[in-house]
């Protein structure tokens, strides 16, 4: 090995934490496992793989710091000290993660393979405040032994940073550390480490504060610890006469909560209340809870002045995330003021274990399942060292496998269901984004727009003004948003080129004097067999309708009502083409009797009900129940014969079935009226016409309209549109 790799500092410090990491394993670690991970770094180190990073950081002393680190602080634990000391060898390519696999065991492998995807996610460069950040880190992690890892290296790294010359390094550092591995350690119970990692970031980022604060609580830690148990003896004593089961513990409070109240109450040291808190957890039945903790209040006060405006009382009514304790401020010894929290075992474990309540409780959001899972592996954590390694391991990483998280080049970070394509993202991002895409760069390679996003994919939209939206489009996303933009960019551009081809219509129409009548044009375009007047002016737009043609079409159309004679085609002989007479039920649309469903029911031939009509029902001799308007002239002379037999009825409000309503129309004796009358019905969306009859007497005509409607309020607003049609005199609803 280079003798100058190491500094003599370092040297030692190599030959400490070694030493420490065969100690504290034991039989875990074999001499072979210690040979073999010398080799693997001494060879990675003579291969010039293992340098001192930009910072000047010697990356083998990180490693077995880290290490030892693991160890005190979490568990002894063979594989998660492996994959820390030759993680780094192995994302450099000096030893691949099959051999890692091979030479130590597949799960050192899965070890190595998490810690090196959370490095790739690093090269990102997307900001940690992000809230979809950490979740992408538990994705890419895989395994929750690796975010410990991290996490216990992030604090291994911001002690070794105090004073380090590079400060925007340190400011970066501190501030990942505060936004990111702070709140997991928090989540994961790891409240030494999380308290730790938020002090030692505020001195970092705020050094003057912090040194402020330290210098007032360093009177000296001996005095402190006097100070507390002075405090705590009269309660303790107090308590024990008064036959309360207990037990009684105080501390001072971490630098950096006292800095977050200092700037939350918006005061100065000497303002603080609580530098100090004593917590008094009492064994308590549930039924004495309540009890118990206001006999240790009056115990407390009884000894010490309170301050009665600083009451919190979290029993009578807990917090609204479950957090139940009793908070009083008293001036004890020195005129110091002193919080103490009263709570019963079952409090404090909420406080301390609950699902959510403690997170919630500090300001941490909370998100259901991660923070159950989560609050699994803090109870694993805490019930101590033997076996709980093997608990971990065991543990399944898949929290967000219904989402996945990609970047944009710029480092943002953005959600997206599972399953989402590059089309998706394109349409997440904005609609002409998305209207425009033609594709993507994902990690610097080429994507289909059909291309399937996973996280932690950096995804650069390509674009090109020439593009359009296509219906097609619809096949190739699964986000309800892209859809809808989809639908709604292919109908605006659908719209826009048939506004294009109206205006070249009606040019050509003006070019050759002639008058477009919007009636005649709408029988033309249902002889031309289009849906709607929509698709003509796109088939237009597209060539596949030419437009002489069209105006060669319209003029032998109108031909018969231009001769010579002048003469008009009677109305009786027009000619209804398709019509249906379908009148099916496929669903009740009634509620009869009691909200009785499935009876056979008819509606009457005599009246013609239809939906929104007044109806009744009326049980026939076969057991079928005929339906009548109110208003129609036989139910008058059936209520009075059989009113045992009536029942009421009404509308079930299931729209989407048609009935069929007779409409008498009385007009001036022309061909060309009846198609107009006929063309306005047709392009209705809820009507259909399904018969017609018509009779001429002189010069008017009598026809009787047989057409289906959803409603009675259609069927009215038809009605004043034909009123209005030139040529007709009279319509009026018929039984006919």
């Amino acid at each position: 090995m280079d003798q100058t790799y190491f500094t003599l500092e370092e040297k030692a410090l190599v030959k400490q934490h070694i030493s420490q990491l065969i100690a504290m394993l034991g039989s875990q670690v074999s001499s072979h496992d210690i040979n073999t991970v010398h080799n693997i770094v001494k060879h990675g180190i003579e291969a010039d793989y293992y340098k001192r990073d930009k910072h000047g950081i010697n990356p083998v002393v990180r490693s077995l710091r880290t290490a030892v680190m693991l160890n005190q602080l979490i568990a002894p634990d063979r594989n998660m000290t492996i994959a820390t000391m030759v993680y780094n060898l192995t994302r450099l390519g000096f030893v691949s993660e099959d051999e890692i696999g091979k030479i130590f065991g597949d799960d050192i492998g899965k070890l190595v393979h998490g810690l090196i995807n959370v490095s790739r996610l690093y090269k990102k460069q997307a900001a940690v405040e992000n809230d979809n950040f950490h979740k992408l880190l538990l994705t890419f992690a895989e395994d929750i032994r690796v975010i410990i890892i991290m996490i216990v290296d992030r604090l291994n790294l911001m002690r070794a940073i105090n004073h380090h010359p590079d400060e925007k390094f340190v400011h970066d550092i501190s501030s990942e550390s505060r936004y990111l591995y702070a709140p997991l350690a928090h989540r994961l119970g790891l409240y030494t480490i999380k308290s730790e990692l938020e002090d030692l970031s505020l001195k970092y980022l705020n050094r003057r504060v912090y040194n402020q604060i330290a210098a007032k609580l360093n009177e000296t830690k001996q005095r402190r610890d006097n100070y507390v148990e002075g405090f705590i003896v009269p309660i303790r004593q107090a308590l024990e006469k008064s036959g309360l089961k207990f037990s009684i513990k105080g501390r001072t409070k971490s630098i950096n909560s006292i800095w977050n109240k200092m700037r939350k109450k918006d005061i100065d040291l000497n303002g603080m209340y609580d530098l100090f808190a004593i917590r008094i957890i009492l064994d308590s039945k549930p039924e004495n809870e309540k009890k118990e903790c206001w006999i240790a209040y009056s115990i407390v006060t009884d000894i010490y002045t309170a301050n009665v405006s600083r009451l919190k009382d979290w029993i009578t009514i807990p917090k609204s995330n479950g957090y139940e304790s009793l908070h009083i401020t008293v001036k004890g010894p020195e005129d110091k003021w002193v919080e103490v929290q009263i709570r019963t075992t079952r409090m404090d474990e909420i406080a301390e274990r609950g699902l959510a309540a403690h997170w919630k409780y500090k300001g941490i959001k909370s998100e259901g399942e991660i923070d159950q899972w989560m609050n699994n592996v803090r109870e694993v954590l805490e019930a101590g060292s033997q076996g709980q390694m093997e608990l971990i391991r065991d543990m399944n990483m898949n929290l967000y496998d219904k989402e996945v998280f990609v970047f944009t080049p710029k480092g943002d970070l953005f959600k997206l269901p599972q399953g989402a394509t590059v089309l998706d993202f394109a349409f997440h991002i904005h609609t002409k984004v998305g209207s425009h895409c033609m594709g993507a760069k994902v990690d610097g390679k080429t994507q289909k727009l059909n291309y399937k996003l996973k996280s932690g994919d950096t995804v650069e939209i390509i674009t090109s003004s020439t593009q359009t939206p296509r219906l097609d489009w619809l096949n190739l996303v699964v986000t309800s948003k892209a859809r809808s933009k989809i639908k709604q960019a292919v109908n605006e551009v659908r719209q826009k080129r048939a506004d294009i081809a109206r205006e070249t219509l009606q040019r050509r129409f003006k070019n050759r004097k002639i008058d477009c009548d919007d009636a005649v044009l709408s029988r033309l375009i249902s002889k031309m067999g289009l849906k709607s007047i929509i698709d003509f002016y796109v088939d237009i737009a597209d060539g596949a309708i030419d437009v002489n043609k069209v105006i060669d079409d319209y003029i032998q159309l109108t031909k018969p009502a231009d001769t010579e004679s002048q003469q008009h085609e009677s109305a009786a002989n027009f000619v209804l083409q398709n019509h249906s007479n379908d009148n099916k039920h496929d669903e009740d649309i009634l509620v009869i009797g009691d909200n009785v469903k499935g009876i056979n029911y008819k509606l009457s031939k005599c009246c013609n009900p239809i939906y929104g009509d007044h109806i009744v029902g009326f049980i026939a001799s076969d057991g079928a129940i005929k339906i009548h308007r109110t208003d129609c002239g036989n139910v008058k002379h059936l209520i009075t014969k059989y009113p045992y037999r009536m029942i009421k009825t009404q509308w079930s409000g299931k729209l989407g079935t048609q009935f069929a309503a007779t409409l008498k129309v009385v007009g001036q004796d022309d061909i060309g009226i009846v198609s107009n009358i006929t063309s306005l019905i047709n392009k209705e969306g809820d009507t259909q016409l399904r018969n017609i009859t018509i009779n001429s007497n002189g010069a008017l005509f009598e026809g009787y309209l047989v057409i289906g409607v959803n409603s009675l309020s259609i069927l009215d607003a038809l009605i004043k549109k034909i009123k209005n049609l030139k040529g007709v005199k009279e319509v009026t609803r018929s039984a006919h």
